[in-house]
C-alpha cells in the first residue's frame, strides 16, 4: 500500500533541509497551486518550514542555495497577483549579507520523526578527496536500511568507506545496531566523520590500537542497550590491514556505499573481502552489502566481474518505490548483496 503523499510545504521542507538540487523541488506543482489560488500564503508556509525552520536557522544549507531557493520562491509570487510577503524579501536580505562558506550543513528528515545533521564541504572534491559530501548510493543504502532494520538490529555493523558518515548515523538512530564501526582511511575525512557523529549524539570510542580493539571486543557484555550503540571510528586501509585486525572487529554485516568508482580501488575492495571471508575462524560470514551509482558502466561491469573471479558470488537487491528523503535520486543507484 503506497504511503500518503505529505503536502506541498512538507516536500520542500525535507528536500530544501536536505539541500537536494534545487530543479528536484516540486515548483510546478506550487505554480499549479498559485494559478489555481493567487494567495501568499502557501509561500509563507514554505518559508517558515525552510528557511526561517529551527533546523535551518542551527544548522544552515551554504548561502547560495539559501540564496537562490529564495530568488525562486520570489519568482513565482511575482508571477502572481498575489500580496507581496515582506518576510520573503527580509530573508533574502538576510542571506545577501552572509559570506560564503567552505562548509555548509545539511539536513535529513527520518521517518521517524529524527534527522541526521551533516557538516560538509561545500566543494565535491576538497583536500584532494571525495569524501567530505554525501553521495546518492548513501542515501539509497540508508533507505533500504530503514526499511530493513532487522538486518542490523542488535548486531556488529562495519562500513567500509564511510564519508561523512550520513548512512552510519541514520542506521545507528534507527536500526539499534548493538555496535556500529564507521571507517576511512583518509585523516581529514575521519577528522570531518567524528565530528559529525558527535554532531548527532553519539560519543565514538576513545581512538585505541587495533589490539586494544581486538581485545575489547572479545568483551562484550550480553543484552547492552541497544537505543544507544557503541560507536567506533576506525582508520582502516584496506590494502595493510590484517586478517587478524578484521576477525577482531567480529563484524557481522559489512555495509559500504559509493566506493565502486575507480579500477584500483575495486581489487582493493576485493583483497578486502576475501580477508574479511577467510578471517571469520568459527563464526559465520558477515552479510556483505554494497552500493554503488553507475557513473561509469565499464568499471561497474569491472567490479562484477572481478567479484566472479574471486568466487565471490552477489545478487542484485529490488529497489523499493516509496521514498523518504530520495524522490529525486536518479535509477542507476543499486545495491548488492555478496556472499563472501
Amino acid at each position: 500500500m503506497a504511503e500518503p503523499r505529505p503536502g506541498l510545504a512538507l516536500r520542500f521542507q525535507r528536500q530544501f533541509l536536505a539541500a537536494r538540487p534545487l530543479r528536484s523541488l516540486p515548483w510546478p506543482e506550487l505554480e499549479q497551486s498559485l494559478r489555481t489560488a493567487p494567495d501568499s500564503a502557501p509561500l509563507g508556509d514554505i518559508l517558515y518550514k525552510t528557511i526561517l525552520h529551527p533546523l535551518c536557522v542551527k544548522y544552515p544549507p551554504s548561502a547560495k542555495y539559501r540564496r537562490c531557493f529564495l530568488t525562486e520562491l520570489i519568482k513565482k509570487l511575482e508571477s502572481t497577483a498575489a500580496e507581496p510577503l515582506d518576510e520573503l524579501y527580509e530573508a533574502l536580505g538576510d542571506v545577501l549579507k552572509e559570506k560564503e562558506s567552505t562548509h555548509c550543513y545539511k539536513n535529513y528528515l527520518l521517518p521517524t520523526g529524527d534527522c541526521v545533521s551533516l557538516s560538509e564541504s561545500t566543494a565535491l572534491i576538497s583536500g584532494g578527496t571525495t569524501g567530505l559530501v554525501t553521495w546518492e548510493a548513501a542515501l539509497l543504502l540508508a533507505q533500504w536500511a530503514l526499511q530493513n532494520p532487522a538486518v542490523f538490529r542488535d548486531r556488529t555493523i562495519l562500513e567500509l568507506g564511510s564519508g561523512i558518515g550520513f548512512t552510519g548515523i541514520a542506521i545507528c538512530k534507527t536500526c539499534q545496531p548493538r555496535t556500529f564501526i564507521f571507517s576511512d582511511c583518509h585523516p581529514r575525512v575521519l577528522r570531518q566523520l567524528g565530528e559529525n557523529i558527535r554532531l548527532n549524539g553519539f560519543i565514538p570510542e576513545p581512538d585505541m590500537t587495533w589490539s586494544i580493539q581486538t581485545e575489547s571486543r572479545g568483551q562484550e557484555v550480553e543484552g547492552e542497550n541497544c537505543q544507544n550503540p557503541k560507536v567506533i571510528v576506525a582508520e582502516l586501509d584496506w590494502g595493510s590491514v590484517t586478517e587478524e585486525q578484521l576477525q577482531g572487529l567480529r563484524a557481522d554485516v559489512v555495509i559500504a556505499a559509493d566506493v565502486v568508482y575507480d579500477p584500483e580501488i575495486i581489487l582493493a575492495l576485493i583483497g578486502m573481502l576475501q580477508k574479511l571471508s577467510t578471517c571469520r575462524a568459527d563464526r559465520r560470514a558477515p552479510e556483505v552489502f554494497i552500493a554503488s551509482t553507475i557513473r561509469n558502466p565499464d568499471t561497474y561491469q569491472l567490479f562484477q566481474a572481478e567479484l566472479d573471479k574471486a568466487g565471490i558470488r552477489w545478487q542484485m537487491i529490488p529497489a523499493h518505490s516509496s521514498c523518504n528523503f530520495l524522490c529525486d535520486v536518479q535509477p542507476d543507484v543499486t545495491i548488492l548483496q555478496l556472499f563472501i
